[in-house]
C-alpha cells in the first residue's frame, strides 16, 4: 500500500530519483523526469529533496524561463552567480563542479525545473561536468515537458541522460485518492469522468476539486468546467489569435470529437486554413494529426474545449452547432448537433434522433445510441416518451459495456414507474453486475407484466436478456429456449434475433449439439463479417471452437473480438473475449501473452464496472502465479474476490478452479477437493460438466486418487468418461485418462495405466494443448516410478519437465526434477556407502525437512503415507536423527556447508571446516 505521505501517483518516479541518488554517491549520473504540463514533476523533484534526510547531500535548484532561454548562461548564473566560468563547455564543466563543491558533501543534486526553457550552453555545460566529473558525486535532475515546440537543441542534451523517468498521469483509482486526500469523496464513475477530463494531470484535478461546486460532483448529467488557469491561458492565447484561428477553434471545441480539415474550414468559413491551424497549434489550442487519408483537428483536451465554448455566446454556440449539422456526413452527428442547437423541446426532432438511435443500436453501436437516446430525451414533449427514450439510453449504455455509467442512473431509473422496459433494463445492469437473484427478480416481473403480442419488440429484448441471465447461470437448455422465444416474437432478421444467435450456439454446445452449434455460426458468420454484430459471432465462435479442441481457429475469431475500438465494438463482447483467448493462450503455453490478454480484461471490466466477468479473468491469472511458484501473488489473488453461493455460475465455477489450481500446485489435495466439491452438486450437473468446456472432473479425480480415495474416483470417472467418449471429445477423454491411468497405477493395474496413459497421449498428439500434454506425462511418470519401472519413468518425466519448463510451469519442473532424483536412474551408486540415502530416501528427507507431513509428501511424490514412513525410518537410522526437527537442522546444516564449498571453490581457497560461518 502507499505511503500516504507520498503524492498520488508519484510512488514510482520518487523510488526512481532514489536510486538516482545513491547512483551518484557512487559516481556522477544525469536523469530526465518527463511529463506533460501540470503532472507533477515539480511535486515530484520536491517531495524528493524533502526525503533526502542526508545533510552531507548539497542540493542546487534553477529553473528554465522561456523569456530567457536565448541567453547563454543562465541556468549557470542561477546556480553559480555571476562567474559562470569559460565558453568552452568541458572548461566550464570543470568551473561548475568546482564552484559546487564543498568538502563534506557526499554528492551534489543539481535540479533544473522546466528543463525545455532552459539555454542550451547552460544544459550542455551541466550534462558535461556529469560525463568529466564522476568523482564530483552529481546528480542532475532536469525535468521536461516533451512540447512539439521544444527547442530540438535541448531536447538532443537532455537526452543524453542516463535515464529518462516518465510521470504518468493519474488514473480514476488515483484521481479519487487525491480528491480524498482534499475531502472531497468521488464516485468511481466521476473520478473517471474527472481522470479523463484532466487527462490526469494532479494540478488540474486540484484546482477543480477546490473550485468546482460542490453538487457537480454528485450529477450524473453535470458538465465539469475548466480550471481557473487554464481559462485564464486559453482566454489569453484567443485573444492573440487572429479571426480565423478563433473560428477554427471554435468550431473544432462545438464538435467535440476529432474531426477532418475540411469539415471545420466549412463551418469556419475559412478558404485558406493553414495559417489558422498554425496559429491554433503555437497557441496550444489545436492538435491536428494526419491520418492515411485526412488530417483531423481537436482541441488539445478537453479543458481547453470547455474553456473556449465558455467565452462564446449561447448564440455562437447554437449557429456553430447548425453550421456542424449542416458540414457532418455522418447522420448521427449531425443529427445530434442539430438538436444542440436547439432551445426549445421539439416533437419531430426527438423522433428523428429516437429513430436513428434504434437504427444504430441494431447495427451494434451502442455507445452512439446511448448519446442520441440520451439527446432525444431532452427533445421530447411527453413526459412517458421522455421517460422511455431515458431508459433506452441507460439499456444502451449497458449494451455497450458500460456497467458503471449505467449503475449511476439507477436510483433515476427506480424512481419510474413500473414497466416491462424498466426492469428489463434493471435486470440487464443486474446481470452485469453479478447478481443473479436481482436479476431473476426483475426479468420475471418483466416477463409478467409484457404484451408480447402488442409489444414484441420489448418482449424479444427481455427474451434476450434472459438469454444473457441463462448463459451466466451455465444453462444451456433454458439459454436455447430463451433465444427461440425471441425468434419467433420478431424474426430471424431482427437485430435482437441476430444478437442472440451469437450466443444460442453456446447453449448448444454446453448441451452436447456441439456439431450443430458450429454450423450455426458458419451460417451467421456468412451474413455477419464485420462490425459489431461481427465481433459478437467471433466471439461465440472462438469460445465453442476452443471447447471443440479446435484451438488455432479460437484463437484468430478470439483475437478479433477483444477490440473495442471500432465500429462501436461491445466492451461486454470484448470481455468475454478477453476471458476465452487467455485460456486460448494459457492451454497453449503462451502465458506470456496469457497473462497480458488476462490483465487487459480486468483492468477493462474494473473500470467500466463489470463484475460478473472478473472471476473467469482471474482464473487464469491466478493458475498462472500457482504454476510458477509465485504464492504470495496467488494467494493475494483467490483472496481478492468474495464468491459465494449467491453469485453467478460463470463465477462460482472459475473461482472453485482457481482455488482447486493453487491447492493442486501446493500438493494439497485435500483442498482440492473442498475447493471443487461445489461443482459436484446438482446445480453443476449438464453445462459444467460437459466435456471441453470447464476442464475440473480430471482435476478432480486425480486428487480422490491421490487421496486414497480409490473407489470414488472410479464412480466419479465412470460418470464423466462416458459423455466424452459419446461426443468423442479429444482433450477431455485425455483428460479423464490422466486421472483414469493414476487410479489404475494405484490398484496395481501397471499394464492397464501405461495403456490409458499412452492413449491420452495419443489423443493429444497433434492438438496444440502442451498443458494437457505436460500433465499427463508426469502422471505417466511417477506411475511408472511407483510401479518400479525407472527407467522408463525417467524418459516420460524428463519430456514432462521440458515441457513445463518451455512455458514456466516452474512448481512443476521441480517436482519433475525430484521424481528423477528419487527414481535414482541418473544417480552413481557405485562405490555408494551402505549407510548413504537411497534416491527415494533422499527425496522423502528433503520434502520432510522443509516441513511436510508424511501426507503432504506422499502425494508430492505419489507415494502411499505407508511408504513415506518406512523410508523416513530408515533415514532416521542412517543419519542418527531421532526427530523431524533433529533431520530439519541435519539438512540445514548439510545445506550450508555445501554452499560454503561451492563458495570457496569459486574463490580458489579450501573453507575452514572449524569456521562456524564457512556457510
Amino acid at each position: 500500500m502507499e505511503d500516504s505521505s507520498t503524492p498520488v501517483g508519484l510512488h514510482g518516479p520518487l523510488a526512481d530519483l532514489r536510486a538516482a541518488l545513491d547512483v551518484a554517491r557512487t559516481t556522477s549520473t544525469a536523469v530526465v523526469v518527463d511529463g506533460v504540463e501540470g503532472a507533477g514533476l515539480t511535486t515530484a523533484v520536491s517531495s524528493f529533496v524533502d526525503t533526502i534526510g542526508d545533510d552531507a547531500v548539497t542540493v542546487r535548484r534553477a529553473r528554465g524561463l522561456h523569456w530567457e532561454s536565448g541567453v547563454s548562461g543562465g541556468i549557470l548564473r542561477q546556480l553559480l552567480g555571476d562567474d559562470t566560468g569559460p565558453d568552452e563547455p568541458v572548461a566550464a564543466a570543470e568551473h561548475l563542479a568546482l564552484g559546487l563543491h564543498t568538502d563534506d558533501a557526499v554528492a551534489t543534486v543539481i535540479i533544473v525545473d522546466d528543463a525545455h526553457h532552459a539555454d542550451v550552453h547552460s544544459m550542455q555545460v551541466v550534462m558535461s561536468a556529469v560525463r568529466h566529473r564522476p568523482g564530483a558525486h552529481l546528480l542532475v535532475v532536469a525535468t521536461r515537458h516533451p512540447l512539439s515546440g521544444n527547442d530540438p537543441r535541448i531536447d538532443a542534451v537532455l537526452d543524453t541522460a542516463d535515464r529518462i523517468i516518465p510521470v504518468d498521469p493519474l488514473g480514476p483509482e488515483d484521481v479519487a485518492q487525491l480528491a480524498a486526500r482534499h475531502g472531497m469523496a468521488l464516485r468511481p464513475t466521476v473520478a473517471a469522468r474527472l481522470a479523463a477530463h484532466t487527462l490526469g494531470r494532479p494540478r488540474a484535478v486540484l484546482a477543480l476539486v477546490r473550485e468546482a461546486p460542490r453538487d457537480i460532483w454528485t450529477r450524473t448529467d453535470a458538465s465539469l468546467p475548466a480550471p481557473r488557469y487554464v481559462a485564464a491561458r486559453v482566454t489569453a492565447a484567443l485573444e492573440e489569435c487572429d479571426a480565423a484561428a478563433r473560428r477554427m477553434t471554435e468550431a473544432v471545441s462545438v464538435l467535440g470529437a476529432p474531426t477532418d480539415l475540411t469539415v471545420v474550414s466549412g463551418m469556419a468559413h475559412v478558404d485558406d486554413p493553414w495559417s489558422a491551424v498554425d496559429t491554433g497549434v503555437r497557441a496550444g489550442l489545436l492538435t491536428a494529426h494526419e491520418r492515411s487519408q485526412s488530417i483531423e483537428l481537436d482541441t488539445v483536451d478537453p479543458m481547453t474545449r470547455v474553456a473556449v465554448l465558455a467565452t462564446m455566446s449561447r448564440t455562437a454556440v447554437a449557429a456553430m452547432h447548425h453550421a456542424a449539422a449542416d458540414a457532418l456526413d455522418d447522420e448521427a452527428r449531425a443529427l445530434a448537433h442539430r438538436a444542440r442547437a436547439t432551445a426549445l423541446p421539439d416533437r419531430s426532432l426527438a423522433d428523428d434522433l429516437v429513430a436513428m438511435a434504434a437504427r444504430r443500436g441494431a447495427d451494434g453501436e451502442w455507445a452512439t445510441a446511448a448519446d442520441l437516446f440520451a439527446v432525444a430525451g431532452r427533445m421530447g414533449t411527453d413526459v412517458v416518451d421522455r421517460e422511455t427514450t431515458f431508459l433506452r439510453s441507460v439499456d444502451a449504455l449497458i449494451s455497450a459495456g458500460d456497467i458503471a455509467r449505467a449503475a449511476d442512473h439507477v436510483a433515476a431509473v427506480e424512481s419510474l414507474r413500473e414497466t416491462p422496459l424498466r426492469d428489463s433494463v434493471l435486470g440487464y445492469l443486474a446481470i452485469l453486475r453479478g447478481r443473479p437473484q436481482e436479476a431473476s427478480a426483475r426479468l420475471r416481473r418483466a416477463w409478467e407484466t409484457v404484451r408480447p403480442v402488442h409489444d414484441p419488440e420489448i418482449a424479444a429484448m427481455i427474451c434476450h436478456r434472459q438469454v444473457l441471465h441463462s448463459l451466466a447461470r451455465c444453462d444451456g437448455l433454458r439459454l436455447v429456449r430463451w433465444a427461440d422465444e425471441a425468434v419467433a416474437l420478431v424474426g430471424a432478421d431482427h437485430p435482437v434475433a441476430v444478437e442472440v444467435g451469437a450466443i444460442r450456439g453456446l447453449g448448444l454446445g454446453a448441451t452436447g449439439r456441439m456439431r450443430e452449434a458450429l454450423l450455426g455460426y458458419e451460417n451467421l458468420w456468412d451474413h455477419n463479417k464485420t462490425g459489431p454484430v461481427g465481433q459478437r459471432v467471433q466471439m461465440g465462435a472462438g469460445w465453442l471452437h476452443l471447447a471443440a479442441d479446435e484451438v488455432a481457429r479460437a484463437r484468430t475469431e478470439l483475437e478479433s473480438a477483444t477490440p473495442t475500438d471500432h465500429l462501436g465494438g461491445s466492451t461486454r463482447i470484448a470481455l468475454w473475449a478477453h476471458a476465452w483467448l487467455a485460456r486460448t493462450c494459457f492451454v497453449t503455453g503462451d502465458w506470456t501473452g496469457a497473462m497480458r490478454t488476462a490483465r487487459a480484461g480486468v483492468d477493462l471490466a474494473e473500470r467500466t464496472g463489470t463484475r460478473l466477468m472478473i472471476p473467469l479473468l482471474e482464473w487464469t491469472i491466478t493458475q498462472i502465479h500457482a504454476l510458477r511458484g509465485d504464492w504470495a501473488a496467488a494467494d493475494a489473488a483467490t483472496r481478492s474476490r468474495d464468491i459465494a453461493g449467491h453469485d453467478y455460475e460463470v463465477m462460482r465455477v472459475p473461482a472453485a478452479l482457481a482455488r482447486a489450481a493453487v491447492a493442486e500446485a501446493r500438493t494439497d489435495y485435500a483442498g482440492v477437493l473442498r475447493a471443487l466439491a461445489p461443482l459436484t452438486g446438482s446445480w453443476a450437473r449438464g453445462d459444467v460438466a460437459e466435456p471441453g468446456f470447464w476442464p475440473w472432473p480430471d482435476v478432480y479425480a486425480n486428487a480422490l486418487v491421490v487421496e486414497g480415495r480409490l473407489d470414488e474416483a472410479e464412480t466419479f470417472l465412470a460418470e464423466h468418461e462416458e459423455p466424452a467418449r459419446d461426443r468423442d471429445h479429444r482433450s477431455a477423454r485425455a483428460r479423464l485418462a490422466y486421472a483414469r491411468g493414476r487410479l489404475l497405477g494405484a490398484r496395481g493395474l501397471v499394464d492397464a495405466a501405461v495403456e490409458t496413459f499412452e492413449g491420452a497421449l495419443a489423443d493429444l498428439d497433434d492438438l496444440p494443448l502442451v498443458y494437457d500434454r505436460a500433465r499427463v506425462e508426469f502422471a505417466y511418470g511417477q506411475t511408472l516410478r511407483r510401479a518400479g519401472r525407472r527407467r522408463d519413468a525417467d524418459v516420460v518425466i524428463t519430456d514432462a519437465r521440458d515441457h513445463f519448463r518451455s512455458f514456466g510451469a516452474t512448481t512443476y519442473v521441480l517436482r519433475c526434477e525430484r521424481e528423477l532424483r528419487a527414481g535414482g536412474v541418473r544417480a552413481v551408486i557405485a562405490d555408494r556407502p551402505h549407510d548413504a540415502l537411497t534416491p527415494q530416501e533422499e527425496a522423502v528427507a528433503a520434502l520432510v525437512a522443509t516441513g511436510m507431513t508424511n501426507r503432504e509428501a506422499a502425494a508430492e511424490l505419489f507415494l502411499s503415507v505407508k511408504t513415506v514412513q518406512y523410508h523416513l525410518t530408515r533415514v532416521y537410522a542412517k543419519l542418527g536423527v531421532r526427530t523431524r526437527s533433529e533431520l530439519a537442522a541435519r539438512r540445514g546444516a548439510e545445506v550450508a556447508a555445501r554452499r560454503g564449498a561451492e563458495f570457496a571453490a569459486r574463490r580458489g581457497t579450501a573453507p575452514d571446516p572449524a569456521a562456524p560461518d564457512a556457510g
